[in-house]
């Protein structure tokens, strides 16, 4: 099943204030949590006490701790890979390991006797991942996840993504990305422009990153990289993540006809599947509204992304709703009714004919 995650680090926090923010999280319905132990300075039995506290708080809420990890780290902790009783008592769910070794080493850790879960590096592409798996590694026991990149312009580009991620989709791996609130002030390091998987994402609305994601496909897990997202933004991605449709945002304009208003946002809309270049096709709504009024306004020229609703004009096919996907001249027998919100145009380039999705107000 998929799972929301969020991010805590506990080096550049304190506990008082992680604890509450996995509480929050907890509360909408996020099951785990990443964490960053890449280097170690100062004290390290201090460091380390810390991290167990914060990870102790999270398993008592159910919560599942990934531990980001390097090489480095391993022999600074003196810690082997085919020994990783240090992360067992730390409490943690997992080991990512951000650089990660040869393959051998990694097939070797999936059958470590703790079941601790290994997380492997997507974003690394080559052959890595095939690597792996001619060691006969414990599948279920070996995950993936893309890295977040706190540089602006340095995120990943969207085809490489698919064709990263796809690598690991084909051995059935549970995947996971991340995604950046515009809230949160800090990651692991300390300069960051938003700690996103895809550069895309960057500044976009947090659950319209979460949303795309969900919809490429690819993609199961989905973590907030940055600390602290806002309780708007956790229930914001929690609402599109749980949804069982696609959420697409819509700015409406303000003299909406009461059944323009039922069309829109009463029932989901069903994407049909004889699709047009032009425009997204939903027409449930001229079935139910048949005997509305839905008077002419609006009627300018369309743009892509425009959301329209067919007036009383346009005879068999009034009430019928539409998203453009490309600009047309207006008839006149067309209102335009809103736009879908930019952010959540790269979901709507990824709605597919005869899938299902709800509109809601902006």
């Amino acid at each position: 099943m998929s799972k929301l995650g969020v991010s805590v680090y506990p080096e550049r926090s304190t506990f008082e204030k992680d604890a509450a923010y996995l509480d929050l999280a907890a509360k909408y319905g996020y099951q785990r949590v990443f964490t960053s132990l890449l280097e170690i300075k100062g004290n390290q039995e201090e460091v380390v006490s810390n991290f167990k506290h914060v990870i102790g708080h999270a398993n008592q809420l159910g919560m599942q701790v990934m531990v980001d990890v390097n090489p480095d780290l391993f022999k600074q902790l003196g810690v082997s890979y085919d020994d990783l009783s240090f992360f067992h008592d730390l409490g943690a769910w997992g080991v990512r390991l951000d650089l990660g070794f040869t393959g051998q080493e990694e097939a070797r850790m999936t059958h470590n006797p703790f079941g601790l879960k290994i997380e492997v590096n997507m974003s690394k592409g080559t052959h890595y991942v095939d690597t792996i798996m001619d060691y006969s590694p414990e599948k279920d026991n070996l995950l993936g996840s893309h890295n977040f990149y706190p540089q602006e312009y340095t995120g990943l580009g969207y085809d490489y993504f698919v064709q990263a991620s796809e690598q690991y989709r084909q051995y059935g791996i549970n995947t996971a990305a991340f995604v950046s609130s515009n809230a949160a002030t800090y990651g692991p390091w300390p300069i960051q422009d938003g700690l996103c998987t895809l550069e895309q994402h960057r500044g976009m609305a947090v659950a319209a990153q979460a949303q795309h994601l969900k919809m490429t496909g690819l993609i199961d897990d989905v973590l907030i990289g940055n600390a602290y997202a806002s309780e708007a933004e956790l229930k914001a991605v929690s609402d599109v993540f749980f949804s069982p449709y696609p959420i697409l945002h819509v700015q409406t304009v303000s003299d909406l006809a009461p059944a323009e208003t039922k069309a829109l946002f009463a029932q989901p809309q069903t994407y049909r599947g004889d699709f047009s270049d032009y425009v997204i096709r939903s027409s449930m709504t001229r079935v139910l509204y048949k005997d509305a009024d839905f008077p002419a306004h609006h009627t300018d020229d369309v743009h892509a992304g425009d959301v329209l609703i067919a007036n009383n004009d346009f005879g068999q096919y009034k009430g019928e709703l539409q998203i453009a996907r490309r600009d047309f001249k207006n008839s006149g027998r067309i209102n335009v009714v809103g736009h879908v919100s930019t952010s959540d145009r790269a979901c709507l380039a990824l709605l597919q004919p005869w899938a299902d999705f709800q509109l809601q107000a902006e």
